[in-house]
C-alpha cells in the first residue's frame, strides 16, 4: 500500500475519484462509507440493498455530502451519479448495470448473492472487491479465473485477517524465510454450540451492531475457519490438522507455540495456517524460520531473539475501515492485492451443531443446524463433505448426529449458482473440462 496515499491525492486533483458500487449496506459497508469520506481521491457512489431505507442510511450514518437519490433502474443511476449525486437501489443488478463505476465492491456475506454478483459484474467489465470471504473460500478460484478471461481484475477485500496475513506473507517470502505458520488472533471464547436465539447472543449482537447470526459465525469457529481457508487458497499454505489447533497462547509466545514438535512446538509440519486464543487478537502473525548464521546475528540485533523461529506480528487489522485501499489499488494500479490460488487448497465444512432428522433444513452460516470446520480440499473430497457455502437451504435425508461432519449424500442441495459454480470448478481442477468448455458454462450462469 506504500504511495498509494500520494496517488490517490493526485487522482483527486485531477478532478477524479475511484468510484465504487458497493454491493450489502450492513454494519460492514456503512463503514465503508464512512472510511471513504475521510479519504481523498475516492467514493461510494452508488449502494445496493434489499432494505432501501438501509441502503440511504449508510450516507446518512458515513455523513457524507451530497444528496441522495433513489433509482429503479441502471439509466437513471447513471444519470443521478453523472449529475454528483449518490443512489441507493434495491437490487444489485441494478447497481452492476451501471456505467459510472469503477469497481464493484461485494459485501453481503451470501455465497449465492456474492457468486452472482461477481458473474454480472466480471461481465459488465468491472473490477471486483470481495468483502465476501463465504464466496471467495467457496468459488473463488473459477471467480478469478473467469475475470481473468473477461479482461478484469479479482481481489480479496484489504482489512480482514486474510489479507492482513498475505501482507506477512508477501513480505516474509519475498525475503527468502521459510514460512512456518500464518494465523490470527480469535477474540470470542470458541463455543462450537452458540446459538442465534441465544438471549447472551441476541443483547450482545445488538450492543456490536451485528445481527445474531453474524455474531455467532464468529463465536463457533465458522469465520475463523473461512478466515484462514482464504489465506490458505491464496498462499499454498495448509491446515496442520483438521480445523486447526488453536492454542491458547500471546503474541509474546507465538514463535515458541507455532514451531515444530521435535521443537517443542505443536506443529507437525512446516507451512500451516492456524489461530491463537487469547491475547492474540485483534492481531494476526507470521511465524519464519532460517538457520542462516549470519541473518540469525542480525536478527538478534534487531530485538527479534535468537530464533531459529521468529514472529512477525501486525498489532491490528481495521476490517472495513481498509476495504476502499483494495478499490483504489484496483483502480489507480491494476493490481489485486490477494487473489486465490487457480485451485482449492483447503475447504471449510459443516458439522452438525444437534443432531439432525431427515426433513430438516440447514440454515445459514452462524445459525443453529452446523458449526464449520476446515481441512486440506483433497481430505474434505475423498470424505465427500458438505461446503458450507453450499449449505444453507440443504434438505436432511438422513439422521445426522451432533459432531458428526456433513457429507454431500446426507442432504439435497438446492440447484443454484454457487452450486453450479462449484461442480465447474471441481470438473476444472480434476481436469475433466476444457477452458473453452467452461468458459461457455460459466458464461450461461445467472448473474
Amino acid at each position: 500500500m506504500i504511495g498509494l496515499n500520494d496517488e490517490l491525492k493526485a487522482f483527486e486533483a485531477q478532478g477524479k475519484k475511484v468510484r465504487i458500487g458497493m454491493i450489502g449496506a450492513g454494519q460492514m459497508g456503512t463503514d465503508v462509507v464512512a472510511a471513504v469520506n475521510m479519504m481523498a481521491g475516492i467514493d461510494v457512489v452508488i449502494t445496493a440493498d434489499v432494505d432501501l431505507e438501509r441502503a440511504k442510511n449508510a450516507y446518512i450514518i458515513g455523513k457524507t455530502e451530497g444528496e441522495v437519490v433513489v433509482a429503479d433502474t441502471a439509466a437513471e443511476a447513471d444519470n443521478a451519479i453523472a449529475a454528483g449525486k449518490y443512489v441507493a437501489v434495491k437490487d444489485y443488478r441494478t447497481l452492476v448495470d451501471v456505467k459510472n463505476i469503477d469497481v464493484v465492491l461485494e459485501a453481503t456475506g451470501v455465497p449465492e448473492i456474492g457468486a452472482r454478483a461477481a458473474l454480472r459484474a466480471v461481465r459488465k467489465g468491472h473490477d471486483l472487491a470481495m468483502m465476501n470471504v463465504e464466496s471467495d473460500i467457496t468459488v473463488g478460484p473459477i471467480l478469478h479465473w473467469y475475470s481473468q478471461q473477461k479482461g478484469v481484475l479479482y481481489a480479496l477485500a484489504a482489512g480482514d485477517e486474510p489479507a492482513a496475513c498475505k501482507e506477512l506473507f508477501d513480505f516474509a517470502d519475498a525475503l527468502g524465510f521459510t514460512i512456518v505458520a500464518a494465523g490470527k488472533g480469535k477474540n470470542n471464547p470458541l463455543d462450537r454450540y452458540s446459538l442465534p436465539d441465544d438471549p447472551k447472543i441476541i443483547k450482545e449482537a445488538e450492543r456490536r451492531g451485528l445481527s445474531p447470526y453474524m455474531l455467532v459465525e464468529f463465536v463457533d469457529g465458522s469465520k475463523t475457519m473461512i478466515e484462514m481457508a482464504a489465506v490458505s487458497n491464496a498462499t499454498g499454505l495448509v491446515p496442520d490438522v483438521r480445523g486447526m489447533h488453536g492454542p491458547d497462547t500471546d503474541r509474546d509466545h507465538l514463535d515458541k507455540t507455532f514451531r515444530l514438535k521435535k521443537d517443542g512446538g505443536i506443529l507437525n509440519k512446516m507451512g500451516v495456517v492456524d489461530f491463537g486464543v487469547g491475547r492474540v487478537a485483534p492481531g494476526v502473525f507470521l511465524i519464519i524460520y532460517t538457520d542462516h548464521p549470519r541473518l540469525r546475528e542480525a536478527m538478534v540485533l534487531r530485538d527479534m531473539g535468537g530464533g531459529p523461529y521468529y514472529t512477525l506480528f501486525r498489532p491490528f487489522h481495521l476490517c472495513s475501515i481498509e476495504v476502499p485501499l483494495t478499490c483504489a489499488m484496483l483502480t489507480l494500479r491494476k493490481k489485486s492485492n490477494m487473489k486465490p490460488l487457480d485451485h482449492l487448497v483447503s475447504e471449510v465444512f459443516a458439522v452438525a451443531k444437534k443432531d439432525l432428522m431427515p426433513g430438516d433444513t440447514l440454515d445459514k452460516i452462524g445459525g443453529v443446524s452446523y458449526y464449520s470446520l476446515i481441512d486440506t480440499y483433497e481430505s474434505a473430497r475423498l470424505e465427500n463433505l458438505l461446503p458450507i457455502g453450499l449449505a444453507n437451504g440443504a434438505k436432511v435425508t438422513r439422521e445426522i448426529k451432533i459432531d458428526e461432519p456433513i457429507h454431500l449424500d446426507d442432504v439435497e442441495i438446492i440447484p443454484s449458482t454457487v452450486y453450479s459454480l462449484w461442480q465447474l470448478q471441481n470438473r476444472w481442477m480434476s481436469g475433466d473440462i476444457s477452458e473453452k468448455d467452461l468458459l461457455k458454462a460459466v458464461d450461461a450462469l445467472d448473474g
